[in-house]
């Protein structure tokens, strides 16, 4: 008998042009509230459909006029038959010519109880509900209206509570409660993806398990990362480098059309091969992809990034991972969901131990999606692993192993580092098919940043191929040890390729480091960690124009599009110092740094930005650089502000005053003039304004000395308002927040040569390393305003 239950709903419906549930019965709940559902139908005609969980099914009713609120209505209720308990979910399309054909709204869900048992009230003819949902609410009940059971024609009748209305009340209601789509746009189904491509999120490696609750922990899967598009019934699978996989795993394509439902929406997971015990090997995918492996592609789908037109990457993980449980209730072939446990990761690692699989993923229950690499994410390995450029290989005369083994990097500061060897992994018939493919790619110098010593006859190759390779553990040399090949990578990018390390334990200058693998620019792809070593390894020329002056900075602890300006600090920092200071009847605390240590801790906390004031701690009120900031109208030709520099100089030459010059990082440039700490500020602010007015008159067509945005129209205002006393200008070497450009250091002669936002951080270290300081006499310049 309970086999029959859903006998007659499987035999009215095509589940080949149907995406509704195929469903199966359930277990009844023995204990508790039971789930009910109501769905606005527009088939051959309008209509509500009423369902009741009882007995691991949908009990259902179609209802011409829908529910009232009004007790003097009696709703006609036609029992239909009964559908899986997978339905209470549904909402879509059921194609013309099918049983049903139409658009389904799911117009309320929600709890229910029965006064009494459910089947005494089935042999009277009377049903007393109690709704809960988020539109129907109280008492209710459903009253067969004849005794003859075939004809299944039963009364929906509002019980008189605080919940009764004076009319029906269900009219304002036109929306989906799942959705918010209403019938004609679910018909319609024009909601498009938000987004067509998407940065991936990505994990920090550790060792340690985050000390703090709020932590879901999941299985990490050893295949390709894989973000599948869906829009009108159209796949698109992407790598996290763009690379289109809808054609290589087809096969999973079916499965995410039934599962959208006509629906469209964005999902992230990992296209794995799972073997008989569950666990994925990477290997094994990459046979399958060579058309060598005819195991069943599982897709493992642990978020989803968008729904019916609506980016969900702001919402929080675990209210994510709800709604793609929902929409993953049916089992379907090649779709798994990823399961995860809740503060139990220690658990779940012994569990990835046992069954030999690469680790877990430990992911913040309240993090939003960022698209690049945090600490919001983590991935805690079983073993070493990770991928390698190959830049070559150490050649073999044996014929049927030609490769001994190939030559592994990394990309740190944009050069490929060295890291060893792998020879072992790479057997006779993988080698075969391999070296096909690294002729094409064999150059003619080493692209390793160092030479590699070995004895044997080294084949360099075009960084194009990336490995995947376990491996024991580092040498002190920082080279591989015991190192396996496991297959090559083909959906990343070379240069996305970098040394992952446990960032626990990361300090620099005495400063841990958290963190640093957090994309700070995202179109130019510099991480924290990239920031802090350039003002690590640039301190010493920036120390002598920062140290002992109080500092205003940009910090961007979330990235660049988040920043804000700070120059007041409350509280002790290492490495940084604070003086508190008498303004305008006020006390302001400001802070100021001495050493390489300050740079850093500053640039840890998400400073990108160092701007300074003109006079030291000591002089406060003495000021002793004064500087003239270049800002062109935006439509103004570079060659017009070069000549401005020149113009600006020959003033203060005529005035026999010695004068630098350095690039601003943003558009203009900036003259910088030293003197010795004697005059007032006052005096000092006055002597800037007359030289930018003193260009206004000579020039007058070219330059201004008034801010106002519209006197600078199609000419230079000559800033001369970084003179007054709290006011700052950028550093020299500083980055700069709009593109990571560096403000630098030029002589007179660079400058038709040099843009203003022409140096990147590599630029930078590269020039201070193979060119003369052009600013290397800035401070034993001895002159004096008068």
């Amino acid at each position: 008998m309970k086999e029959k239950k859903l006998k007659a709903y499987h035999q009215k419906r095509n589940f080949q042009k149907t995406n509704e549930p195929k469903g199966k019965k359930r277990k009844s709940k023995k204990k508790g509230p039971l789930q009910f559902v109501v769905q606005w139908h527009d088939a051959t005609k309008l209509h509500f459909d009423f369902r009741l969980e009882y007995e691991g099914v949908l009990f259902s009713f179609a209802i011409p006029k829908g529910p009232s609120f009004n007790p003097l209505d009696k709703r006609l209720a036609i029992q239909v038959e009964d559908h899986p308990l997978d339905y209470a979910t549904f909402e879509g399309v059921i194609p013309k010519g099918q049983y049903g054909g139409g658009t389904v709204l799911l117009w309320d869900q929600g709890e229910y109880e029965v006064e009494g048992l459910m089947q005494e009230g089935l042999k009277k003819g009377v049903l007393k509900l109690t709704l809960n949902g988020k539109r129907l609410k109280g008492k209710w009940t459903l009253v067969r209206i004849n005794k003859d059971h075939e004809k299944k024609q039963w009364l929906l009748i509002k019980e008189k509570d605080q919940y009764a209305k004076k009319t029906a009340g269900i009219s304002r209601f036109k929306t989906s409660i799942l959705s918010q789509k209403t019938m004609k746009e679910i018909a319609k189904n024009n909601f498009k993806n938000p987004f067509l491509q998407v940065d991936v999120q990505l994990a920090e490696l550790k060792k340690d398990f985050p000390k703090e609750k709020g932590w879901l922990y999941e299985i990490k899967y050893d295949g390709y990362r894989v973000i599948a598009f869906i829009e009108k019934d159209k796949v698109q699978l992407k790598s996290r480098n763009q690379k289109d996989y809808s054609t290589s795993f087809e096969d999973v394509i079916p499965s995410l059309i039934r599962l959208a439902n006509h629906r469209s929406m964005v999902l992230d997971g990992e296209m794995v091969i799972l073997d008989q015990q569950g666990v994925s090997h990477f290997q094994d995918l990459q046979q399958w992809i060579k058309k060598k492996n005819d195991s069943p592609l599982t897709y493992v789908l642990f978020d989803i990034l968008a729904l019916d037109g609506k980016d969900l990457r702001n919402l929080p993980l675990i209210q994510r991972k709800e709604i793609l449980a929902q929409l993953i209730k049916e089992p379907l072939d090649h779709l798994l969901y990823s399961q995860h446990v809740i503060d139990q990761g220690k658990q779940l690692f012994a569990y990835a131990q046992k069954y030999h699989l690469e680790g877990i993923m430990g992911k913040k229950m309240d993090s939003s999606y960022h698209g690049h690499r945090s600490e919001d994410w983590i991935k805690i390995k079983c073993y070493h692993r990770q991928e390698f450029v190959i830049g070559g290989y150490t050649f073999s005369e044996k014929k049927d192993r030609p490769i001994k083994a190939l030559l592994l990097g990394v990309y740190e500061n944009k050069q490929l580092q060295y890291v060893g060897k792998v020879g072992t992994g790479l057997s006779q018939k993988m080698q075969k098919d391999f070296l096909q493919r690294l002729k094409e790619v064999k150059g003619t110098k080493n692209y390793f940043s160092k030479a590699i010593k070995s004895k044997e006859k080294i084949v360099f190759l075009k960084p194009k191929y990336i490995a995947e390779v376990q491996f024991a553990e580092w040498t002190k040399e920082g080279l591989l040890r015991q190192a396996s090949f496991k297959g090559l990578r083909e959906d990343k990018k070379v240069k996305d390729v970098f040394l992952e390390q446990d960032s626990s334990n990361l300090v620099i200058q005495n400063i841990p480091i958290t963190n640093p693998n957090k994309i700070v620019f995202v179109k130019e792809k510099i991480k924290k960690i990239d920031i802090i070593q350039y003002y690590d390894q640039i301190s010493t020329s920036m120390l002598p124009y920062l140290q002992n002056r109080f500092l205003s900075v940009v910090c961007c602890p979330k990235g660049t599009n988040q920043c804000f300006f700070k120059k007041h600090l409350y509280h002790s920092l290492q490495g940084v110092k604070t003086k508190t200071i008498q303004t305008n009847n006020q006390k302001e605390t400001y802070f100021y740094i001495q050493d390489t240590q300050g740079i850093v801790a500053q640039a840890q906390l998400g400073t990108i930005e160092f701007h300074c004031w003109g006079s030291q701690v000591q002089k406060l009120n003495q000021p002793d650089i004064m500087v003239f900031d270049l800002d062109p109208d935006e439509k103004l030709s570079l060659a017009k502000v070069r000549q401005g520099v020149k113009d600006l100089k020959q003033i203060l030459d005529d005035l026999s005053l010695v004068s630098f010059l350095k690039t601003s990082g943003n558009k203009g440039y900036h003259v910088v003039v030293p003197f010795q700490a004697k005059v007032k500020w006052e005096k000092f602010r006055d002597f800037a304004r007359h030289v930018a007015q003193l260009m206004e008159q000579k020039w007058p067509d070219r330059y201004t000395a008034n801010m106002q945005k519209n006197q600078r129209k199609n000419k230079i205002f000559i800033d001369w308002m970084r003179n007054i006393k709290k006011a700052t200008s950028v550093a020299p070497y500083s980055i700069r927040v709009k593109n990571g450009r560096v403000s630098v250091p030029i002589s007179y002669q660079e400058l038709k040569n040099v843009t203003p936002d022409q140096f990147t951080m590599e630029d930078v270290l590269m020039r201070i390393k193979t060119k003369k300081d052009p600013w290397k006499n800035f401070f034993d310049i001895r002159q004096t305003l008068q």
